[in-house]
């Protein structure tokens, strides 16, 4: 993971910023919640936006923007509206709207050790910071409905190229190659990893990045550089397989507007796409690091006593 002190002072600013006028939203680094993530319309701790006002919203806000690229900003809050567009399908009788979503810090802005999260239904980010140093994911979003359409056209589809491109590189491979990328005929009924608070390769793998032709490893690596593209360029960097060994794995039938699935696992990487319902019409992405989630690299390094920075 590249050191960036810049984006840790930003982080720790809107934090800051956000504590001063709502202190509550605060809670120690320790607390064993800090290790969790819930994209499901349940609980959860936090400091509801609802219960904000202007000025500490947009504290909170700012504080995502943080740990999010433009275009994934834009896609949560796309994620958050969609909410109403929900609300009003399913006639009011879940109460959902668009400020259901909680900010929580651990840990006091700026000291050695602390974390954010900013999460509702279908949107999770987690964000580490230690010595200066920033660690990402849990970075997860959704959207239900994932595509609304007039005149047959989408007028709003916040994770299209995700699905799109997905499928592309599946349908790319050729029938040999396929049976293999290919580990399921029905897609799970979620994304493989769950709300578990850890994550771990899943088996089987699929087909590897170096069993594919160069157009088809040229898609993966695309994939694979939209996920990370979620994140800041400097934290994307750090991520970065940079050609290191990879495989990909789809479950369910290959058409649009079914039930389908895919992930990509590398060294300490773990990406899953899923749509969720039958006319393949609710999705749910989510960016996982099994060694590195929650700060898990940066906080083993600093307990190890080795640099901060590199």
């Amino acid at each position: 993971m590249l050191s960036d002190m810049s984006l840790a002072a930003d982080m720790a600013a809107a934090a800051t910023a956000l504590l001063r006028a709502r202190p509550e939203a605060g809670v120690a680094f320790g607390d064993p919640q800090r290790r969790w993530i819930e994209y499901r319309p349940e609980p959860r701790p936090g400091l509801s936006l609802a219960d904000l006002a202007p000025g500490p919203r947009k504290a909170a806000h700012r504080l995502l923007a943080t740990g999010l690229s433009p275009a994934a900003f834009a896609q949560a809050m796309a994620v958050c509206a969609l909410e109403e567009v929900l609300d009003r399908r399913e006639g009011g009788r879940r109460g959902r709207h668009s400020e259901d979503y909680r900010v929580i810090v651990f840990g006091t802005p700026g000291d050695d050790e602390w974390a954010w999260r900013f999460e509702g239904h279908h949107l999770s980010v987690s964000m580490t910071v230690s010595g200066g140093r920033v660690s990402p994911a849990p970075v997860f979003l959704g959207a239900n409905p994932a595509r609304v359409d007039a005149l047959g056209r989408p007028v709003l589809r916040p994770l299209g190229v995700e699905e799109d491109l997905g499928r592309e590189l599946l349908l790319s491979l050729p029938a040999r190659a396929r049976r293999v990328a290919v580990v399921a005929d029905v897609a799970p009924y979620d994304i493989r990893t769950a709300t578990q608070p850890r994550s771990a390769p899943i088996a089987p793998p699929g087909i590897a990045r170096a069993d594919l032709r160069p157009g088809e490893r040229a898609l993966l690596d695309q994939l694979v550089s939209l996920y990370l593209g979620r994140l800041p360029d400097e934290l994307a960097a750090g991520l970065d397989p940079a050609g290191g060994e990879l495989h990909f794995a789809w479950e369910g039938p290959p058409q649009p507007g079914t039930r389908h699935y895919y992930r990509i696992q590398g060294d300490d990487l773990l990406i899953e796409f899923d749509n969720t319902t039958d006319d393949g019409n609710h999705a749910h992405t989510v960016l996982r690091r099994p060694r590195g989630e929650f700060g898990g690299d940066i906080l083993a390094a600093h307990h190890a006593g080795e640099p901060h920075t590199s």
